[in-house]
């Protein structure tokens, strides 16, 4: 073992994490309690809790209840993944930004998407849907839809003049989300916005946000072909 390398969060999680790539604790150890390693590192058990958190959360250990905390047998980085700004995503490959509001209306939303967002039959959601465009091209297809009692000044966005991904981000906090990818032919709606025949193979993303019990957004962005996904690892 090695000496107390800190007190705060950051330097409990390091020397875990060192003690874990070294093998010290192995994969399917149980490691020592909170209380022995607050003991160990003097320092409060919760931010012993707070680094072994992250450490799960990153897919090195593995904690259950009254179980204790184990080294995971296979441990897996997670990749992150922030939300991206579209514009600056366009702008940081060299290209002219565009963008253009196709529909913006108030109404009830179909079955799938009430499903994706918790909503009664009775909820009436803001329908956006837009292009976006990189060197004057068409780039990304977004339809979305907003929950205005969890975003009330969605009202009054000007979203003619900046997207609905961007005020969003800005504008409406969210705690959680779930997203999914894949690669699929394009339908009509979409492959006349981006100018492609329909059926052409387009990479496609869902997303939906919340901020603690609320549902704030889920959107629907289909990219033109020749797109690239670049997450950190």
């Amino acid at each position: 073992m090695t000496a107390v390398v800190g007190k705060n969060w950051v330097d409990i999680r390091a020397e875990v994490l060192r003690r874990l790539s070294s093998h010290e604790w192995k994969p399917g150890d149980l490691i020592p309690t909170e209380a022995d390693l607050a003991a160990e590192f003097g320092c409060a058990r919760a931010t012993v809790n707070r680094a072994l958190q992250v450490l799960a959360d990153d897919g090195w250990l593995d904690r259950r209840r009254k179980a204790g905390t184990r080294v995971a047998l296979r441990p897996v980085r997670k990749a992150s993944f922030a939300i991206p700004v579209l514009r600056e995503d366009i702008e940081g490959r060299g290209l002219a930004y565009g963008y253009s509001l196709l529909t913006r209306e108030t109404r009830a939303a179909p079955a799938a998407v009430r499903g994706l967002m918790g909503q009664g039959a009775a909820a009436r959601l803001l329908h956006v849907t837009a292009l976006h465009l990189a060197g004057g091209a068409p780039y990304a297809f977004e339809d979305r839809w907003i929950n205005p009692v969890a975003v009330p000044s969605v009202d009054t966005a000007p979203l003619d003049r900046i997207s609905a991904n961007e005020w969003l981000l800005i504008h409406a906090p969210y705690s959680h989300g779930d997203i999914a990818f894949a690669a699929e032919d394009a339908d009509p709606g979409a492959a006349g916005v981006l100018g492609i025949a329909p059926g052409t193979a387009v990479f496609v993303t869902r997303r939906t946000t919340w901020n603690g019990e609320r549902p704030v957004t889920t959107v629907r962005q289909v990219f033109a072909p020749g797109y690239q996904l670049h997450t950190v690892l």
